[in-house]
């Protein structure tokens, strides 16, 4: 059977990706050619809003089909396109808690840097705002996760008794977190170096009221 149609335009052939059965494997080409199809006309300069399932699959070489029977619209598609290529989610260990918690804000941290670097992810996050259906895909299925996982990297440190038991925990993930918001996102000039996590989980766990000065 002949490969998925080379589609009129710019189309590029990829694999042919039939009807899929029950359990059967995406097809890894397909997919790769839709999110880099998108990737291509965001680059060109197409807007959020221009781009269509149509326009993606002529880009890709695709039917309008292989596209629905991964994303049920644009709205998710566009969502794991960022997420392609955005700095990748950090492997943490699930049982340790401040050293998990330092591995989340260096990627929050990495994920500033590149927007900064990069006039795609800034001009996409930007246009993102302006959708509101889309802005609730990402905050639902990449902010939200995001966030539990801090939260039970807070835990986790009240748990082992590296933080205060006393304490509400969102408030201290919202302490941890804030620092870094403040610096990747409402102050885009602002340095990121490297010992930025490090040093705001210093600075909260010590404290910031003077020591006493026998202590100093």
């Amino acid at each position: 059977m002949q490969a998925e149609a080379q589609v009129q335009g710019q189309g590029r052939p990829v694999p042919e990706d039939p009807e899929p059965r029950r359990g059967r494997p995406r097809s890894a080409a397909a997919e790769r050619a839709i999110l880099d199809a998108v990737v291509e006309l965001l680059e060109a300069g197409e807007p959020l809003a221009g781009l269509s399932i149509e326009r993606i699959a002529r880009t890709a070489g695709v039917g309008k089909a292989t596209i629905y029977r991964r994303w049920s619209g644009k709205e998710e598609l566009f969502v794991d396109v960022l997420r392609d290529i955005e700095p990748p989610e950090p492997t943490v260990s699930g049982t340790a808690g401040l050293d998990d918690l330092r591995l989340l804000l260096e990627s929050l941290r990495r994920r500033g840097l590149a927007q900064r670097s990069s006039v795609l992810l800034h001009n996409v996050f930007a246009q993102m705002k302006s959708h509101p259906k889309l802005w609730s895909e990402y905050h639902c299925t990449v902010i939200a996760p995001r966030r539990a996982a801090m939260l039970a990297a807070v835990q986790r440190a009240v748990d082992a008794g590296e933080l205060r038991g006393d304490l509400d925990v969102e408030l201290m993930d919202d302490l941890f977190l804030g620092p870094m918001l403040v610096r990747t996102i409402h102050r885009p000039d602002a340095p990121l170096p490297e010992n930025l996590a490090a040093s705001i989980i210093q600075v909260l766990t010590e404290g910031l009221a003077p020591r006493p000065a026998a202590d100093a």
